[in-house]
C-alpha cells in the first residue's frame, strides 16, 4: 500500500527507478548530459552548415561555425559538374545502392550463422577460431592492404563486381558482437527446441534471429557505413569506370574540382560530403532504438 502511494505520488514506475513523467530529480541528469549531447551534435551541425556556406564564408577569417547567408550554389555547382561525366551519375549511384544492399544482406547472414555456431555448437577449434577473430579486431584496414590485394588478385576478383561485396563479409567486429549477444540466450531454450525435433536451421530461423534483432540492426548499420562510404575498393581493384561506386565518383569529382579551382572546389566538396553523410544519418535514426538495445545487452548473459 505504501509502495503504491509512493509511486502514485511521485509518478514513478518500475519500483521507483524511472519516473513516468518529468520529475525534479531528473534535473541532475539533464545538467550532465545536455553539454555532452551538444558537443556530440556539433560535427553534424558543422557538416550541414558548411554545405550551405557561400564562397566568401568558406574562406572568411576567423572562420564561422554557422552559416550566415545560406545558399544552394554549392549544390548547383556540384550537379553541373556531374552532368559533364562520361559515365552517367546514375550508374555510380546504382552500383553503390546495389553493392550496399547485397553486402548488408550477405554480411548479416554470414555473421549470424557463424556467431550461432561459435556460441551454441560444439566442435573442435571453436575457441581458436573465435580467438583469431578477436585478434583480427586489432588490425586497422591499412595494415592489411597488401595481403588483401594479393588475395583478391589470386582469386581473380580484379575488375569484378564481387570485389565490392566479398571483402565486406569478413567483419570481425560484427561476429564478435553477435556472438556475445547470442551467448545471452539461455541454452535451455535451444535444448527445448532440439527435444521437440527442431533442426539447426529451424532453431536459427525461428529462435535465434528473432531474439537478436537489435544486434542484427547494429551489424546492418556498420556494414552500410563501411560499404556506402568505401571509395578504396574502386580505386585499388577496379579499372572499369562503369563498375565504380558513387563514393569514389564524388571523391574524384571533388578532388578534380579542388585542383582546378581551389575556391569553388571547397564548396563542391562540402556539398558532396553532406550528400554522402545523409544516408548514414538516416539509417541510424531509423534503427537507433535497436542499436541502443544492443549496446545495453551485448555484454550481459541470461
Amino acid at each position: 500500500m505504501k509502495r503504491r502511494f509512493f509511486r502514485k505520488s511521485f509518478g514513478l514506475r518500475n519500483g521507483g527507478i524511472n519516473p513516468s513523467g518529468f520529475h525534479p530529480s531528473q534535473l541532475q541528469f539533464y545538467i550532465i548530459l545536455a553539454p555532452i549531447v551538444l558537443f556530440m551534435v556539433l560535427p553534424i551541425v558543422f557538416i550541414v552548415s558548411t554545405a550551405f556556406k557561400p564562397t566568401e564564408e568558406l574562406f572568411i577569417y576567423p572562420p564561422r561555425f554557422f552559416v550566415y547567408n545560406p545558399t544552394l550554389k554549392n549544390f548547383g555547382d556540384l550537379f553541373n559538374l556531374m552532368s559533364t561525366a562520361n559515365v552517367p551519375v546514375t550508374r555510380y549511384l546504382f552500383n553503390s545502392i546495389l553493392v550496399t544492399a547485397i553486402s548488408m544482406a550477405a554480411s548479416v547472414v554470414v555473421s549470424t550463422t557463424a556467431a550461432y555456431a561459435l556460441s551454441k555448437k560444439r566442435f573442435k577449434l571453436k575457441k581458436t577460431l573465435f580467438a583469431i577473430n578477436t585478434v583480427a579486431l586489432m588490425f586497422v584496414p591499412i595494415a592489411v592492404t597488401i595481403p588483401r590485394f594479393l588475395i583478391i588478385a589470386r582469386m581473380g576478383l580484379i575488375d569484378s563486381f564481387l570485389v565490392h561485396i566479398l571483402p565486406a563479409l569478413a567483419m570481425p567486429v560484427g561476429l564478435f558482437l553477435l556472438k556475445q549477444f547470442i551467448d545471452g540466450i539461455p541454452d535451455e531454450v535451444i535444448e527445448a527446441a532440439q527435444i521437440d525435433g527442431a533442426s539447426d536451421v529451424r532453431i536459427y530461423w525461428r529462435i535465434i534471429l528473432p531474439m537478436i534483432k537489435p544486434a542484427i540492426a547494429t551489424i546492418a548499420i556498420l556494414t552500410f557505413q563501411a560499404t556506402w562510404n568505401n571509395a578504396d575498393t574502386s580505386s585499388m581493384y577496379i579499372n572499369i569506370e562503369s563498375l565504380k561506386t558513387f563514393a569514389f565518383y564524388l571523391t574524384t569529382l571533388t578532388a578534380s574540382a579542388s585542383g582546378a579551382n581551389t575556391v569553388a572546389g571547397q564548396g563542391i566538396a562540402a556539398a558532396a560530403a553532406l550528400i554522402m553523410f545523409l544516408p548514414n544519418l538516416l539509417i541510424f535514426v531509423i534503427l537507433q532504438s535497436q542499436v541502443m538495445s544492443t549496446m545495453s545487452h551485448s555484454g550481459l548473459k541470461g
